[in-house]
This record gives structure tokens, sequence and C-alpha cells, in this order.
């Protein structure tokens, strides 16, 4: 499925979101929350549950993991133990979603890029593991730079990275706060719909909208240049 009736002109740069989008880690993510909880013996949550707290950071995770249930003190112990036991079992069940692999390789030669705000070490570490690192120019996470998704920063710095403009560049996501970045940035939006926010894009709908990252090498290799977001489903600058 590629939804959306535009045509987008040439794509130099591809930024692509992690969890949710490249990775599937709402398994590791929802045990390592509940591992926090049970060290203060509440109960687990759903995975469902957990993975609607997902795409802020790290603290923001925890913090709604355990609204109410910790002292303002005691939340930072609770973020470090968090972190350490991620760290740990952050590849114990994540995996790349079906499709991944085949339109990395079938994108490689365009400039590829992460932007997420996951911490960077362990957007890197997670990369590696699951052997598709290389196929990115750059990767910007939590800690990488001084500012977190919505914010445009991360593109416009990925931009001045690669001297592409905005007119060139693509932001690939599964959730609104990926929709909201690329917008606040002005370049094109891309929505994936398998992914752990992807009920979110209902409310902020990109300018594309795919079922498979397979159809993504698709549309690009088949689009002709044409207007740029800012119509029904964008908000894209000209």
């Amino acid at each position: 499925m590629i939804s959306q009736s535009r045509q987008c002109p040439e794509i130099g740069l591809l930024i692509f979101d992690l969890d949710g989008t490249l990775v599937d880690s709402e398994a590791d993510l929802a045990l390592s929350v509940n591992a926090t909880r049970s060290r203060l013996s509440l109960p687990p949550l759903s995975t469902a549950v957990v993975s609607s707290y997902v795409g802020q950071g790290v603290e923001v995770l925890v913090q709604r993991a355990l609204a109410g249930q910790t002292s303002r003190e005691g939340i930072a112990s609770d973020i470090a133990f968090f972190k350490e036991y991620y760290r740990r079992h952050m590849l114990d069940h994540t995996v790349t979603y079906p499709g991944v692999r085949e339109a990395l390789a079938a994108l490689d030669g365009r400039t590829m890029a992460v932007l997420t705000n996951k911490p960077i070490r362990f957007s890197r570490e997670m990369l590696a593991g699951l052997g598709i690192l290389d196929y990115f120019s750059s990767v910007y996470g939590d800690g990488s730079l001084p500012y977190r998704k919505p914010h445009p920063g991360g593109i416009e710095q990925l931009m001045r990275d690669t001297s592409r403009t905005a007119r060139e560049t693509m932001m690939i996501g599964d959730s609104e706060t990926d929709v909201l970045t690329g917008r606040n940035a002005g370049v094109w939006t891309c929505g994936v719909t398998y992914g752990i926010s992807s009920k979110t894009l209902e409310r902020t709908p990109p300018d594309f909208l795919l079922s498979d990252l397979r159809e993504l090498p698709r549309l690009l290799n088949g689009s002709q240049a044409g207007g740029f977001p800012g119509g029904d489903a964008g908000g894209g600058r000209a």
C-alpha cells in the first residue's frame, strides 16, 4: 500500500526513525520496564501499555511507567536501573521488521541516516548488533544533540551534514512525532503502518503512508518531480 496521491522530487537524504520503523523492540522495552517495576514491587504492565509510552526518550518512558509510584528523588535511580537492564537485554528479542533489510539494500546508494529519541549509545549498539549500522552515514539520538524530536534540529543538522535541502529530504517513521519533526523541518514525511505508534498517524497524516518498507524504493525510484509538502497531508515549506 502506498497512500496519498502525491509526487515527490528526487530524494537524496532519507532519515529513519528507529523503534517502530526499522526495529521491532516492543518486547525488550516492555520486559525492561517491568523489571524496573518489579524492583519496586509493582505488577507488570502489558506490552501494549508500555508501547504507548514509547517515543519521547527513556526518561519519559520510565516516568510514565512509574507514574505516582516513585519519589522525585528515586526516579533518577529507577531510570539508571532501566538503562542498565535494557543495555544488557535490548537484543534478546528485538529484530528488524519484515522487509527492512531488503529495503535498505535496495536504497543503498542514497544517503541514509537514523534520527531517534533513543539514547545514542543504545541506538548504535542496536544497529550494529542487528547488522545494519553500515547502511547509515549518521546516527543521531539522545545525547548526541541538544534537542529531541519533534524539534527539527536533528533533521536540520543532517541536512547540513549532507548538503541536502529540505526539498531533497524525507523523514520516515511510525509516529506523529516523526511526522511533526518532518513538518517542523519542512521536509517530506513518510509513515509506516506496522510500527509501535502507527495509530497516531491517523491524527497526524504524513505525505506518504506505507504498509511495508519495501514499498519505499518503489515509491522513490518511480517518482517524478512534483509538488512540495504543504497541501492536505504535508506541512513542509518551499
